[in-house]
């Protein structure tokens, strides 16, 4: 198949629970131009843990957008954006280096009860928990996820330095920023979605020993980009290392 010569194209990444699903699109009439998808597995335990390593997700991402623009022959000057979508809720623990600590503790993960009652006794009830963010305190959001890590392996909770969620951090391989789109940033259960601030006095009940929302980034809005692709990422991608590819806030699959 030849070369197709756009003006321009975008991609869109979905990295879902099963699997990473991207589209080639146009950007002058919006026709989706080709696809490409890659799954992974889901580790899970008895306990109700779901996990998965987000070196699976860089590596499906990797793979799919080589696979749809292989495909579809376009030309890969045409490309000019890239928008992540992501399953939610998800605790991605980085250290000082920007390293993942762990597996990611996943949406579905319902080993932390124990945590979401704990958070909620210290906060008074249920109540005022909705009242500081919006949202109960339950086992899929990542608040509890962050105290299991604290009380379930402390090793590895002394080099957290960033709390990402599963679209951030795929961004933040793309583009070497790490940001919260505020919509995704709502699904934590420590984000007050009135005020768009992080809840101090939910984090505080995660640890009050440590400033948690300083391990937090900055919060942008849905129509804010994310940055550009890396030089390095680009020639793992097969871009020319003059491209200036623009990677958008992006969010969470379900709300896009």
């Amino acid at each position: 198949m030849g070369k197709q010569s756009l003006e321009g194209c975008f991609l869109g990444v979905d990295v879902g629970t099963q699997g990473t699903k991207t589209v080639l699109c146009s950007g002058q009439t919006g026709d989706v131009l080709g696809s490409a998808r890659e799954e992974y597995p889901l580790i899970e335990k008895a306990d109700g843990t779901r996990e998965q390593d987000p070196a699976l997700w860089v590596k499906a991402v990797k793979n799919t957008i080589k696979s749809v623009l292989e495909s579809t022959g376009v030309e890969k000057t045409a490309v000019k954006g890239i928008g992540i979508s992501g399953q939610q809720h998800g605790f991605v623990p980085l250290d000082k280096k920007d390293s993942v600590i762990r597996n990611a503790k996943l949406w579905n993960d319902t080993s932390t009860e124990g945590q979401c009652r704990t958070i909620l006794e210290r906060l008074g009830g249920e109540e005022k928990a909705i009242g500081y963010t919006g949202n109960n305190i339950l086992p899929g959001y990542t608040a509890p996820k962050v105290l299991w890590l604290k009380e379930n392996e402390p090793d590895n909770y002394k080099k957290l330095r960033t709390i990402l969620l599963p679209h951030d951090y795929i961004n933040l391989y793309l583009t070497g920023n790490k940001k919260m789109e505020a919509g995704d940033s709502s699904g934590t259960a420590f984000f007050d979605i009135k005020r768009k601030l992080w809840a101090e006095n939910v984090l505080k009940a995660i640890d009050a020993d440590i400033d948690l929302a300083g391990y937090l980034p900055p919060v942008i809005g849905s129509e804010a980009p994310s940055g550009f692709v890396r030089k390095d990422v680009l020639a793992e991608l097969g871009f020319s290392p003059n491209s200036n590819i623009i990677v958008s806030s992006g969010g969470g699959d379900n709300m896009m």
